[in-house]
């Protein structure tokens, strides 16, 4: 093994890496160099000869110091990112090095069966229908475009119209109503040809959630149009929950296709605590998640469910004369957007074992408890307002201009500064949000290595910075 051209390189990977995640409760969770710093480390001249592996390892390292955020960690409170257990982070370098290509059976037997088994077990733990078919995809992005493709399947063959031959072009129109959307729907319904135009932004009640009486009039005045009705768990400023299972049959009244957003918000149903959140939401037609938020896995990793196998892989699947496809076996083609895929099967598979049903439930309560613990800690500080006490694990404050006199515009640029100020100490890592026309900092917790000294570190770093503001 000494004259092995991968043991250089993977020996410094390793120790550097060790060293990242071993050093995360310590060092800062900011980013300390510049955009300028950055570029002039990085931006180097194109070599013309080959470099050895371990050299470009070495420098790659040092280059990209204090370009990371220490998002692994459990002081990253920011978006809606988790981090990564140790059995998903060394099953990921595996993925790596095993290098399989997770289009087909035949590809890679291991990567298929693993990636049956990891569907099965994610259905079990969400609550969803057993015979529903999945796709494990990049992220959300990816989970709405496969969900809505099958959706765009079945909505329009029930109209005599064969979208997959014959494309969007003169297809009867289908409209979108839409509770809390994310952008990432409004990307997935862009990139399917349905249009923006087609999206209905459905107003909310005082709790941001969807009322029954608010989709009937809307699916209503829709009339014959073929329907796509999309519905929140667990929104990313709030964590509101829709009602779904008031709101999903009168959809069915209307023989449209229901789907859910749950891009963290759908793994509730895998914590006895908050399964009543996700109460009728296996009635639906189709789901999304993450793996890479509140499962804990590596980057990228999200999750597509269907009730309706046929659609599915009708709007996925492909066959040419020189692939192998097995008649037993699962080939993973069928239902996935991407060819060329990662197998990030076993990830998944190995979190899901390291962390147990136990384990996932217990990952969710803790986040959740975090999350109201930093909300009510903040909520004792002088000049924080508390907009919004987490129903699950996203809350939301604010911070107000202590000048005299000062009005709205103040109230939000000293909020925005206060942001800075507290991700520029490195102690902690917020980021800010408009919510009902008011700047606000959203706190969103979902690291398994979040711990109770953080969240006191949190609340003490957010004190400081007020006391000095």
């Amino acid at each position: 093994m000494t004259d092995s051209p991968f043991r250089p390189a993977l020996d410094i990977a390793l120790r550097s890496a060790l060293e990242h995640l071993e050093t995360l409760d310590r060092d800062s969770v900011s980013a300390g160099a510049s955009l300028a710093d950055l570029r002039l480390r990085l931006a180097k001249a194109l070599n013309d000869k080959p470099l050895p592996a371990s050299a470009v390892v070495e420098d790659l390292i040092h280059d990209t110091k204090g370009g990371l955020l220490g998002s692994a960690g459990g002081r990253f409170f920011a978006w809606a990112m988790g981090g990564s257990v140790p059995a998903a982070v060394a099953a990921d370098w595996l993925t790596s090095a095993w290098d399989q290509n997770a289009a087909l059976y035949a590809c890679s037997p291991a990567a298929a069966v693993v990636e049956e088994v990891a569907g099965a077990w994610l259905k079990e733990l969400l609550g969803l229908p057993p015979d529903s078919s999945f796709a494990l995809v990049s992220g959300c992005q990816m989970a709405h475009a496969t969900c809505l493709a099958a959706a765009r399947h079945e909505l329009l063959a029930n109209r005599g119209w064969d979208v997959e031959t014959q494309g969007m072009a003169g297809a009867p129109a289908i409209r979108v109503l839409a509770s809390n959307r994310h952008g990432s729907i409004e990307r997935a319904v862009r990139l399917l040809g349905i249009g923006e135009g087609n999206v209905v932004d459905l107003p909310l009640d005082e709790t941001e959630r969807l009322t029954p009486q608010t989709l009937q009039k809307a699916l209503r005045e829709t009339g014959n149009r073929p329907a796509i009705v999309v519905l929140q768990a667990g929104d990313l400023n709030t964590g509101s929950f829709d009602p779904v299972e008031s709101l999903i049959p009168i959809a069915k009244q209307y023989s449209a296709w229901t789907h859910i957003d749950g891009a963290f918000g759908l793994w509730a149903a895998a914590s006895p605590t908050f399964r009543h959140l996700m109460k009728g939401a296996e009635a639906a037609d189709s789901w999304s998640t993450d793996g890479h938020k509140w499962l804990n896995v590596p980057y990228d990793c999200g999750y597509a469910f269907v009730a309706r196998p046929a659609a599915h892989r009708a709007a996925m699947s492909h066959r040419a004369p020189y692939l192998v496809h097995d008649s037993d076996a699962r080939d993973q083609i069928d239902w996935n957007p991407e060819w060329s895929r990662r197998a990030r099967g076993f990830a998944t598979y190995a979190a899901i074992r390291q962390l147990g049903k136990q384990g996932i439930a217990d990952l969710i309560d803790r986040c959740c408890g975090h999350a109201r613990a930093i909300v009510e800690g903040l909520a004792l500080l002088p000049g924080v307002e508390v907009l919004w006490r987490p129903v699950i694990n996203q809350g939301l404050v604010r911070f107000l201009d202590p000048r005299p006199g000062a009005a709205e515009p103040d109230h939000d640029r000293y909020t925005d500064r206060l942001i800075r100020r507290i991700a520029s100490r490195g102690e902690a890592f917020f980021m800010g949000t408009t919510w009902r026309g008011r700047r606000a900092m959203r706190i969103s917790v979902l690291n398994w290595q979040t711990a109770a000294s953080d969240v006191e570190r949190a609340v003490r770093a957010v004190a400081e910075c007020l006391a000095t503001a």
